[in-house]
């Protein structure tokens, strides 16, 4: 279901919340959101209003910010923040929240300000392209394109809005012996 591009309030979040997909396959909500002086939503008031986190400033500065005050780790968690560093054009970084874990290497996250400007994305695919699966990398779902963007963004890690990582989770990678290789992550990032 896609909905034709409007501007709207900041207000009517919670009226776009109740028309976007819920499922890995659709994929965006075609929505432009813009404040009342004129200007597109971010990225990081959206994940904060999402996720409930108190950190301001650009997103490259979340990861950073966060130490300290919230559990930082490397495995999604539904109502984490997904951070991601700053990469090719993308000076500021980007955060979003993820809304569903679906497997080890895939999850859903909404965010704002990635597939347009302002636009609102919920419950699209994010995908761990990492060699390791250990969430270093990730292809993100691109609006204009229906499909997984083809840059592997580099991630700083995800931001736990309660405080507490997920119990037992650490990075893939520091649990294998280095002779093991994870041969999905392999084919998926490229190096099998």
């Amino acid at each position: 279901m896609m909905i034709r591009p409007k501007s709207l309030a900041i207000g009517t979040l919670a009226a776009l919340a109740a028309t976007t997909p819920t499922t890995a396959t659709a994929q965006s909500e075609s929505s432009t959101v813009s404040n009342l002086a004129g200007k597109v939503l971010q990225c990081v008031p959206y994940a904060r209003r999402l996720t409930g986190i108190t950190i301001f400033g650009d997103a490259h500065t979340w990861w950073n910010q966060a130490q300290g005050r919230y559990a930082r780790g490397h495995q999604p968690r539904e109502g984490a923040v997904l951070a991601i560093k700053p990469y090719a054009n993308s000076k500021l970084g980007h955060v979003a929240a993820v809304s569903k874990v679906v497997d080890a290497r895939t999850i859903l996250i909404s965010h704002a300000n990635w597939s347009g400007p302002g636009k609102i994305e919920k419950n699209v695919t994010a995908l761990d392209v990492s060699a390791d699966n250990d969430w270093s990398r990730v292809r993100v779902w691109y609006g204009p394109t229906h499909k997984l963007g083809t840059t592997k963004w580099p991630v700083a890690g995800f931001i736990y809005p309660d405080g507490k990582a997920p119990k037992g989770l650490q990075r893939a990678a520091s649990n294998r012996r280095s002779s093991l290789r994870d041969a999905i992550g392999a084919i998926i990032s490229g190096t099998y």
